[in-house]
């Protein structure tokens, strides 16, 4: 629950994600959650085996381009703290969006639409905060490593199951 009060700050951009304490079991905790959490959510739009595929894909997509990123900028030594933080910062907007998602799927109503977008954008914000933070980068610069981690993570999963599975 410690772990827990230190990083919800940095859902409001109110703590450097480097000064966060550092925790092999807190980082396990939140990849656990954070593959639970896109499990459940895929496997309600699309089959259950397609959906445990694509989840591990874009687990290992995940994990994988925040270590690329930091080893490109020598600072792989951030990567636990780096890693939790962002797995953090996207298991809080999942579980807010969890609501959302049900809602419209449930009733197509136009204000979960404009919700979900907000969460996405909360989303992808946070992301580049801690890139721009880890890598020590511009805002531009953090917004463009964003977009390339939704992109590579998100999309290339998506592109990969279908490939694959079809």
């Amino acid at each position: 629950m410690n772990y827990l009060k230190q990083y919800l700050p940095l859902c409001w951009f109110g703590v450097n994600p480097l000064d966060l304490p550092i925790s092999t079991q807190f980082f396990k905790q939140n990849l656990f959650f954070y593959f639970a959490l896109e499990l459940f959510t895929q496997a309600n739009m699309i089959e259950t085996y397609d959906a445990l595929f694509e989840v591990t894909i874009e687990t290992i997509l995940t994990v994988g381009f925040i270590a690329l990123a930091l080893a490109i900028n020598r600072t792989f030594d951030t990567f636990l703290p780096v890693v939790t933080s962002v797995l953090f910062s996207e298991n809080v907007v999942a579980v807010l969006g969890l609501p959302t998602m049900i809602w419209w799927s449930m009733t197509d109503h136009e204000l979960s639409y404009i919700i979900l977008f907000l969460l996405v954008i909360w989303d992808f914000l946070l992301v580049a905060y801690v890139f721009r933070k880890a890598l020590g980068i511009n805002l531009l610069a953090s917004f463009i490593v964003s977009f390339f981690y939704f992109f590579s993570t998100y999309g290339a999963a998506y592109g990969i199951t279908s490939l694959i599975i079809g």
